[in-house]
């Protein structure tokens, strides 16, 4: 059992590019120059699925909006009966309906009115064990809250929340130890991830088949929170995130994707907001992110298991999003073993005094991976509380691996910071180092430490001002 890309989604992975090839001689020759006609091409690409204009409410299959009933069944008839009618929108009107895992099929919208709340059990036996990913590791484990495989045209909408219920009581401590700034109900002697999470990475590195990786009850191994996996022409659109177990969003090898305008908040432990993990054409937009890791993290699978499938995450177009407290704002790995190319990010607000980094690479020699073509610009940082700029190489495991990180043209414009400990945080390994990153028209202001620039080639500064002063070298 593993990922066997069909023919169509071969073809999915080809419209980007396509679109490029097939623009006019002139426009090709400028697209070739301007790298951001390939983030024009993304933007256009990314079309909306559309629904038939019928609706399934879903107090007509027995919902109650109680916050007591439990209505996973009652969902599950309401999208069962709008995926055989040919597809449409399952609706949950104002209330607090308390519901197991949602699982999605193909051509149905499940929308959110607002005041609408599905509140998620906090029970683990009311998400059954599907094939998913974890930490970039295919195996079999509990079902994300809201989960849909291979599917295709699918949304989830409205002005509602979903609530993961994500606690200090509730799923949280699982992780074990953390250091993290909340208490996420961890104590000494409770049970928590470790033990399953070292298997899982022994069964990937040994490549055990993923139908033989078998986790749920006992492994403490949390859930994410919306999560489709194989799928094709993803909405997910104005809705509210609150409480996850773990991942927010993690959409897993989708096609055409479109986050629009969706408020996620979450502060627990590897709370990361929106994870594309081998992902190829997406667009991420008017977001706003409070997270506790991460507010953007792009993956392509973890190690052993990322080479296997070898599918990388491109096509990325991140723009008008706000990022407040989290790990970083527009961050690339750690699990990146199949590697990244063509993200762009531009007109975000990154600003906390508990944002740790605006952009970041984490990568090490156990990953590998080859990452390449970042293009940011326009990016308004306030304060970021450790640097504006980290390129990583030392993560977790560091030099301890056999598989070369390579990371190379990083193209960074416009991008101004009033309050940032350091402009620079850029290192590579012996070997290894960082090439190609450029810097123009920056400004940095609030620095009060040195750059750390080691095992980095190639770095360009193009009218950048660090505290009101031009410079042409960082240290």
């Amino acid at each position: 059992m593993g990922y066997t890309p069909s023919r169509r989604a071969l073809l999915g992975h080809a419209s980007v590019g396509a679109a490029m090839t097939l623009l006019p001689a002139g426009r090709a020759a400028a697209a070739a120059a301007d790298p951001w006609s390939r983030a024009e091409a993304i933007a256009q690409a990314a079309l909306p699925p559309v629904f038939p204009a019928r609706d399934f409410d879903v107090r007509q299959f027995g919902a109650r909006g109680d916050g007591v009933t439990l209505n996973t069944q009652a969902i599950a008839r309401a999208i069962a009966a709008c995926a055989e009618a040919g597809g449409g929108r399952v609706v949950v009107p104002s209330g607090r309906f308390l519901t197991g895992a949602v699982h999605l099929r193909s051509n149905v919208n499940l929308h959110l009115h607002a005041g609408a709340t599905l509140l998620f059990s906090t029970d683990p036996k009311a998400y059954p064990l599907v094939f998913t990913r974890w930490e970039g590791i295919e195996l079999i484990n509990y079902s994300p809250l809201i989960y849909a495989r291979q599917q295709r045209n699918i949304a989830i909408t409205g002005a509602g929340t979903l609530d993961g219920q994500g606690s200090a009581q509730h799923w949280w401590s699982w992780k074990g130890p953390w250091g993290g700034t909340v208490d996420h109900g961890w104590r000494e002697g409770m049970p928590d991830q470790r033990k399953a999470r070292s298997i899982l990475f022994d069964m990937a590195e040994r490549r055990v088949p993923v139908e033989k990786r078998v986790f749920g009850d006992g492994s403490f191994l949390r859930p994410a929170f919306v999560q489709p996996y194989d799928c094709e022409n993803v909405l997910i659109e104005g809705i509210k995130l609150r409480g996850a177990p773990f991942w927010q969003i993690h959409p897993v090898l989708c096609r055409n994707l479109i986050v629009r305008g969706v408020d996620i908040l979450g502060h627990g432990p590897n709370n990361d907001g929106c994870d594309p993990e081998s992902v190829d054409g997406a667009l991420i937009e008017h977001c706003t992110f409070d997270t506790g890791d991460d507010c953007i993290a792009v993956n392509s699978g973890r190690n052993e298991d990322g080479r296997r499938l070898a599918m990388p995450a491109q096509n990325i177009l991140i723009r008008d999003c706000r990022m407040k407290e989290g790990h970083g704002g527009v961050v690339v790995g750690s699990q990146i073993s199949g590697g990244a190319r063509w993200i762009f990010a531009e007109r975000c607000v990154m600003d906390s005094p508990d944002l740790w980094y605006a952009i970041r690479f984490k990568n090490n020699a156990l990953r590998g991976g080859l990452l390449e073509n970042f293009y940011y610009r326009d990016l308004d940082v306030g304060t970021v509380s450790r640097a504006a700029v980290a390129c990583d190489f030392n993560y977790e495991e560091g030099a301890r691996g056999h598989f070369v990180p390579q990371l190379r043209n990083v193209v960074i414009e416009r991008l101004r910071a009033t309050n940032a400990a350091r402009v620079l945080d850029s290192q590579g390994l012996p070997g290894a180092p960082v090439t190609g990153l450029r810097l123009s028209d920056c400004r940095f202001d609030g620095v009060r430490e040195p750059s750390i620039v080691r095992h980095t080639e190639g770095l360009v500064l193009d009218r950048v001002e660090v505290n009101g002063r031009p410079v042409d070298r960082l240290d």
